[in-house]
């Protein structure tokens, strides 16, 4: 019998959340001049995200940990595999695509980050640096677009509403048990940390 079992706590939640709409806003105002210092102060924030994922990562909850989904090529291969057949895999936490999405993601932030910071602060060939910030944006681009497209066609396959379940934290198995402890307090830390930053930034700038 199917039941509810807390799988994301909150400060995954708020990152994940905080990640995609951090990096849309800095997508959107990176051609404007006028809206410079939003570009600025987002990708701040997406750094700032990225550095918590990848503590978290280590420290966090069980399927929010990097060693719940660290999946070999092969196993990559055969759950998309399964995505063509009758009984396509099912993970309670992150699928093998999706794991591979998250670590291309992190990745592509990282350089995003560190190459914008690099033109910011004019450090090195400002070319170089804007070649990658460029290229770096556009792949991560991608590479959400796939990973949007991987979460709708998983939630039909295996009948359960994926987008959701990275807001409320809960899925639906049987026999596991649920994530003992929600780190709320962390999460609420997080976003006025987040929010905080922001409107300091801003104003004053």
């Amino acid at each position: 019998m199917l039941q509810r079992i807390l799988v994301w706590d909150v400060p995954t939640r708020v990152f994940h959340w905080t990640l995609a709409l951090s990096f849309a806003g800095a997508y959107l105002t990176a051609e404007s001049e006028r809206y410079r210092d939003i570009h600025l102060a987002l990708g701040y924030l997406l750094l700032g995200m990225i550095a918590f994922r990848l503590v978290w990562g280590f420290v966090g909850t069980a399927y929010a940990r990097f060693a719940a989904f660290v999946f070999k090529p092969v196993e990559v291969v055969q759950y998309m595999r399964s995505l063509l057949s009758s009984h396509p895999q099912h993970y309670l936490g992150h699928n093998p695509a999706g794991a591979v999405a998250i670590f291309l993601l992190l990745a592509l932030g990282s350089l995003i980050s560190i190459s914008g910071l690099g033109l910011h602060w004019e450090f090195g060939d400002e070319d170089i640096f804007e070649e990658l910030h460029e290229i770096a944006a556009n792949l991560m681009l991608l590479v959400v677009f796939v990973h949007i497209a991987g979460v709708l066609i998983s939630s039909v396959l295996h009948k359960e509403n994926l987008v959701r379940a990275m807001f409320t934290g809960y899925k639906q198995a049987a026999n596991v048990v649920s994530i003992p402890r929600t780190y709320a307090w962390l999460g609420v830390v997080m976003a006025l940390a987040s929010a905080g930053f922001l409107i300091a930034y801003l104003g004053y700038s």
